[in-house]
């Protein structure tokens, strides 16, 4: 009996000339995400809205309301990002003679790339909030090193003085001119008083700008004070302490606010970070779950 002898079969596969990427699909899960997630920030600024309050005492507190929208931040981004996943799973088309292991990997590359698009969208309506938000606490801390909590009184410095510099520069061009009797100064009038305040408000710029009021500048303030209130000098001295202990305190407030907004805006960034990285994850998930059903 002849045996029959089969000849190899060296035929290459055939490469399908469909590509394996619905991108229909895809668009579709991406937009559907992107809408629901505009929907749940609305809802979201609704229910923040109810917790706060002008009024004290009325309102929930600041930590409370920062968990709570950090809490709402990464629902919004897990709930978008399973219902982009599943669509983008349920609405691609059937892949056939592909294998199990292949097909679960294109819809988990699917659902990935849903929420991919879907956040760009987010991002490119929505930077302008997300940038501003993130970067409170280093605009905040910028503000008080360069001396925000003095800035009404670089205000009226630079009114009373306008044209003549910067506060810095009058401040050592005072120093050369500064009278040995400030009541010359703090003549009576408008003049007098414009020179003096204009005056007294560079000498506290400067004294903000290097954490410190020297001894000399102290004495003078005390005198020009004295002559331009007829309080006696030890009094105007201690009306200067007074002030100087008060513009300190304000400036310890602003940097305190300086840097809770800093730490509340690190905690934002690696919060909204780890929020996407888990919203990526459930989108995958999602979309190999509909790819799944899609094919059942």
């Amino acid at each position: 009996m002849a045996s029959t002898v089969l000849a190899p079969d060296n035929t290459p596969p055939v490469e399908s000339s469909s590509s394996a990427i619905s991108w229909s699909a895809i668009i579709a899960g991406a937009f559907s995400a992107a809408t629901l997630t505009f929907v749940l920030i609305l809802l979201g600024s609704g229910l923040g809205l109810t917790m706060i309050s002008p009024w004290t005492n009325q309102g929930a507190s600041v930590t409370t309301f920062a968990v709570s929208a950090a809490i709402w931040m990464i629902v919004v981004q897990w709930l978008s990002s399973a219902l982009g996943g599943y669509m983008t799973g349920r609405l691609r088309v059937k892949w056939v003679g592909i294998h199990t292991d292949e097909t679960f990997f294109r819809d988990t590359a699917h659902g990935f790339l849903a929420w991919a698009l879907a956040t760009l969208l987010v991002i490119c309506v929505a930077s302008s909030g997300l940038t501003s938000a993130v970067g409170t606490g280093v605009q905040a801390a910028s503000n008080v090193a360069s001396g925000a909590a003095m800035g009404a009184s670089a205000g009226a410095a630079s009114n009373a003085d306008e044209g003549s510099g910067s506060a810095a520069t009058s401040y050592f061009v005072d120093n050369l001119f500064r009278p040995n009797d400030p009541t010359r100064l703090a003549a009576p009038g408008a003049e007098g008083d414009a020179a003096a305040a204009a005056q007294a408000s560079r000498i506290l710029i400067a004294s903000a700008a290097a954490g410190e009021i020297s001894p000399a500048d102290k004495t003078y303030l005390g005198q020009l004070v004295a002559a331009r209130t007829g309080l006696s000098e030890a009094d105007a001295t201690a009306r200067v302490d007074a002030v100087l202990a008060q513009a300190e305190q304000a400036k310890t407030k602003a940097q305190e606010a300086a840097d809770t907004a800093r730490k509340a805006g690190a905690a934002f960034a690696l919060m909204a970070a780890l929020s996407l990285v888990i919203g990526a994850f459930i989108a995958s998930a999602a979309a190999a779950l509909g790819g799944r059903l899609r094919d059942e």
